[in-house]
């Protein structure tokens, strides 16, 4: 096809020429972003912690025994993306899975640590003790949906992130019948959770306008307080090149009015001046969802299941990309996952809280691994009482 387009233009040139345009796609876009050194580390952290976790649920699924033989989770290394195989993996971490023979079964099976049972027995209590502001979430969800109703597949996708129960049907939405209701949906087999009492609009609170008070009121406050109104914290990856033009661009965009994520949506403008709003509209929701997670970060293909329902019509990954000073989107662990920049300093929260505290302790042990065992006899052996290198570790980490 070239080649007849070259010899076309040589039997009959014109006067003006042609300019060929090549298309980003969506993977040059995400590759050509700024990257964040301090969430890029900690997604390497977070690449083997998630595989933990995995193996956890699964050692914690049998609720008598809480234990799995070691052939079983074999089957499982590659959906597991256990690269070296699913032995190699848990004697990487001690601290956390300890490899014992059952001479009833003639196999070697794995379970949890002391000192990881006492970390999932924390985030257990942690999640009862914070079941109002579990339950203030979900009512939240509901109400930036437009029809006040999401699919309940939705919800399992991120009930981790949310922080519930992991028998929350049972323990929060039938405990809950003037609030929630499980409404039959189209499809077979899939339920809507559906929301009772729809609250006033006025009711919410986005947490951006808490921080436009909070930061209106500070008496070093940098920006026009008249500008305020619909600007959202924004801060840009350390070395990203910020121009003029880029400057005025951002500038522009804060301006912009726009509905918030618990406002009613009316009909859509086609508009260049419409499709900003909602662009605009769209960040609200993201924003105040991500804000509603425990750690305040969520795989993109999860909150993806919400898009239809909050009237986002848009490309999600590619909104996230386009606000680069208020999202981070990094591609670690063969995954999509998105953090609200204003939320972390330094690789952690700002404002932890119980549920959070309890999964960083895991993750220290994650980057414990075999330390503070001895080289001897240290591959079928539990050293999870060893706390005192394992405090010392911390506090080195805490320093560095």
């Amino acid at each position: 096809m070239v080649t007849y387009l070259v010899k076309f233009l040589r039997k009959n040139p014109v006067s003006h020429f042609i300019c060929v345009r090549s298309k980003t796609t969506s993977s040059q876009y995400v590759a050509s972003r700024a990257r964040d050194p301090t969430f890029e580390k900690l997604m390497d952290k977070y690449k083997n912690f998630l595989k933990v976790i995995a193996i956890q649920d699964l050692i914690l699924a049998n609720p008598k025994k809480q234990s799995v033989s070691v052939e079983f989770l074999s089957r499982l290394s590659q959906k597991l993306h256990l690269n070296r195989g699913a032995t190699a993996f848990l004697r990487k971490y001690p601290h956390i899975f300890h490899i014992f023979y059952e001479p009833s079964k003639s196999q070697p099976f794995c379970k949890l640590t002391d000192a990881a049972l006492d970390i999932f027995h924390q985030e257990a209590v942690a999640i009862n003790d914070s079941i109002p502001v579990v339950i203030d979430r979900l009512v939240r969800i509901l109400s930036m949906s437009a029809s006040k109703m999401v699919p309940l597949r939705a919800i399992f996708k991120v009930w981790r992130e949310l922080g519930l129960p992991d028998d929350f049907e049972d323990s929060i939405i039938s405990q809950n019948p003037h609030l929630f209701q499980l409404c039959d949906a189209h499809e077979p087999n899939t339920h809507l959770l559906k929301l009772v009492d729809v609250l006033p609009n006025s009711h919410f609170t986005a947490a951006v306008e808490n921080w436009r008070v909070v930061e209106c009121c500070k008496e070093d406050c940098k920006l026009d307080r008249t500008e305020m109104q619909f600007s959202f914290k924004h801060t840009h990856p350390p070395g990203m090149r910020l121009s003029k033009s880029y400057k005025a661009k951002v500038k522009k965009w804060q301006s912009l009015p726009y509905l918030g994520p618990y406002e009613m949506m009316g009909e859509k403008k086609k508009s260049k001046a419409g499709m900003m709003a909602l662009e605009k509209r769209a960040v609200s929701v993201v924003h105040e969802f991500l804000g509603l997670t425990v750690e305040k970060m969520i795989e993109v293909e999860k909150i993806s299941q919400f898009r239809k329902w909050f009237g986002i019509d848009l490309n999600i990954r590619d909104l996230f990309l386009d606000h680069p000073g208020i999202f981070y989107l990094s591609t670690k662990g063969k995954r999509h996952t998105v953090f609200l920049r204003e939320a972390y300093e330094r690789g952690c929260l700002i404002e932890p809280n119980p549920v959070y505290e309890a999964r960083r302790r895991l993750l220290d042990l994650v980057l414990l691994g075999r330390r503070g065992l001895p080289a001897v006899n240290s591959k079928y052996q539990d050293r999870s009482g060893d706390n005192e290198d394992e405090q010392e570790y911390s506090r080195q980490r805490h320093d560095s």
